[in-house]
């Protein structure tokens, strides 16, 4: 039960970019959408594939969840590969994020996307350098109790004021400010 390449396209269809870059970002995604065989294989490499993540919202709505990635090495937002039993792209990332950190109650801000971004991975074991068309979507935990797993180092509860002393990039602070209401 891959996730329909139309749900995918209505998903891109319906979001409003924020800034020039997401609107480069969803041109290029609504054109890997349609061309690419099946646009969630992880094994496309050439450009890339999509991926699922979750910005999720500490229960006292002032921080952010992220996790020290153990292949990265960098401070993300919990997400990964959709898998074709996963129905959407949207049940992707909330799994993604209970694998990642333990948080089993966590609800939907919506279903819908709240930020898209094309990022390279780096490569990894037999995984060569390509890109990762990550959709993106805002989640609030009814708990912040986290246990982490082997794909993370670490997992904690940030404010947009703690992001600098992490390193994390423009890809992760766009988003944390939307989730916040900081906006940029």
């Amino acid at each position: 039960m891959t996730p329909s390449r139309s749900e995918l396209l209505r998903l891109l269809t319906g979001y409003h970019p924020g800034d020039e870059a997401e609107q480069r970002y969803r041109v290029e995604m609504l054109d890997l959408a349609a061309a690419a065989h099946d646009p969630f294989d992880r094994a496309q490499y050439e450009p890339g594939h999509f991926t699922a993540s979750g910005f999720v919202v500490h229960p006292d709505g002032e921080q952010v969840l992220l996790v020290h990635h153990a292949k990265l090495g960098i401070w993300v937002q919990p997400g990964g590969h959709v898998d074709a039993d996963d129905p959407s792209p949207f049940d992707a990332a909330v799994r993604e994020v209970r694998e990642e950190t333990g948080i089993d109650h966590i609800r939907p801000v919506t279903r819908e996307l709240f930020d898209i971004d094309v990022h390279v991975f780096g490569g990894s074991g037999d995984q060569p350098r390509h890109l990762h068309y990550d959709l993106r979507f805002t989640l609030i935990a009814d708990d912040a109790t986290l246990r982490s797993n082997a794909e993370v180092i670490a997992a904690g509860w940030f404010t947009l004021g703690d992001l600098a002393g992490l390193g994390v990039d423009e890809s992760v602070r766009r988003p944390v400010g939307k989730v916040l209401g900081a906006g940029d």
